[in-house]
């Protein structure tokens, strides 16, 4: 059986309880190189064969899993923060399914989650912002036209960029193009959770020279929006007068 497990964004302890004890039963871990955290493996059984992706191809990692499943091992795959997101967990899973070799999958807790925890701010507050993005910019690996930077901005959504924090100064020029102005909030946050953690407050404006004064090209977040910014309207949720189906609003 293969596992694919969530890290989560870096602090040992904000892996899930699920996650914890698959890694300790596990005969078997394929995990994601510099992006999880070593102290994580400090889980896995003495005689527990560890594999550093980083250094391997797809078809390598899936003999490591079909050669476990021959002998009836137990595999985690370990992916940094919840696999779902920019895991290339898709092609593995189908993979798998070609050879026959069962498998499920277990969510981690995100880095944009880790991100905002670390800012100590919420992504969706009422009067501000209902949506999230979650996006990167196009590089090496390539975004459909239609989900340019540029394009998501003209929402002036909350937005999580990931996997751009070499490219600042094309993004702070695509994000301009949309509906955030040089005044708009933005952040850098630097390995959220992790010990070595960095955050950075700027606007979209100042988003380049925030990442070259403080020396972050890689390993982060950039958030951007109005949910970072001082104002937004009370929930309803905890307003005296709104009704609920669980207590009656008062006049």
């Amino acid at each position: 059986m293969v596992h694919f497990v969530g890290a989560g964004p870096g602090a040992p302890d904000l892996i899930t309880l699920r996650g914890a004890e698959l890694l300790k039963e596990a005969d078997v871990v394929i995990y994601a190189g510099s992006l999880v955290n070593p102290a994580l493996l400090e889980l896995c059984k003495a005689d527990c064969a560890l594999y550093n992706s980083a250094e391997m191809t797809l078809e390598q990692v899936l003999d490591v899993m079909r050669q476990g499943e021959l002998k009836g091992k137990a595999t985690v795959r370990l992916h940094t923060g919840d696999p779902c997101l920019y895991g290339a967990v898709r092609e593995q899973m189908d993979a798998l399914d070609r050879l026959g070799v069962p498998y499920d999958l277990t969510p981690g807790v995100s880095s944009f989650c880790g991100a905002a925890a670390a800012l100590e701010t919420e992504y969706t507050l009422p009067g501000v912002s209902q949506s999230v993005i979650l996006t990167r910019m196009s590089g090496r690996t390539a975004v459909p036209e239609g989900e340019a930077i540029a394009a998501l901005a003209a929402h002036g959504a909350s937005m999580a960029i990931f996997l751009s924090a070499g490219m600042l100064t094309e993004l702070q020029a695509e994000l301009l193009k949309g509906a955030y102005t040089p005044d708009t909030p933005a952040a850098l946050v630097y390995k959220a959770t992790w010990p070595e953690e960095k955050t950075v407050r700027c606007t979209v404006g100042t988003l380049a020279r925030a990442g070259q004064e403080h020396q972050i090209s890689k390993t982060a977040l950039v958030l951007v929006g109005n949910f970072l910014g001082k104002d937004y309207q009370r929930s309803k949720l905890y307003d005296p007068a709104f009704t609920t189906g669980f207590r009656e609003g008062q006049p």
